[in-house]
């Protein structure tokens, strides 16, 4: 069975794994079925099986050739799953040495998307939401650094849509509004 491929993006802190959940339960009483995957669990799966990381936060730290390999296995495996399925990752990643393409080609290709989704909101409160996080071990960064990250995420979310085809979709997560955002993208997984 073949299914929808919806990716959903969002930098650190935006709520995208908030506004997914409760939109999968929405969809999940309207009898629609969608299976979460999250691309980083597959990387990171791997590579601690490897014992080069113990926790999630030290991804990012990793040597960009081996985020790279790690990748595309994560890619070839969602590659094969068949039915509605969400992919939570991140358009691009920050390394040591710049900003990664978290769906490079060898990624996007493998899993052709029918739509990407850039969740998004104010700077400044995802800045306040990090450093009330107290789950996550978060480089600091500032409100014009997210800005900024924001930004080049629809730069890359463009070119994904180049290589695949998909349509681009930004969902606002703006405090107080999650009940919008869910309903946007209920709307899209439907």
């Amino acid at each position: 069975m073949v299914g929808k491929k919806v990716i959903i993006t969002g930098v650190p802190g935006v709520g995208k794994t908030t506004v997914i959940n409760t939109a999968m339960k929405k969809i999940a009483m309207e009898g629609v079925p969608y299976q979460n995957i999250n691309f980083g669990n597959f990387m990171f799966e791997v590579a601690a099986a490897e014992g080069l990381v113990q926790d999630r936060d030290q991804m990012r730290k990793l040597d960009r050739h081996v985020q790279k390999r790690l990748q595309k296995l994560a890619a070839e495996k969602i590659s094969t799953i068949d039915g509605n399925v969400i992919i939570d990752t991140h358009t691009s990643v920050k390394t040591q040495n710049g900003f990664l393409a978290g769906l490079p080609e060898w990624v996007i290709t493998a899993i052709m998307p029918d739509v990407l989704v850039l969740v998004e909101t104010d700077n400044d409160q995802i800045l306040i939401r990090r450093l009330s996080d107290k789950s996550r071990v978060r480089d600091m960064e500032s409100s014009k650094f997210i800005a900024e990250h924001q930004v080049l995420n629809r730069a890359f979310a463009a070119s994904y849509a180049m290589l695949t085809g998909c349509t681009v979709k930004i969902v606002v997560n703006a405090d107080f509004l999650l009940d919008k955002a869910v309903e946007e993208l209920s709307a899209i997984l439907r």
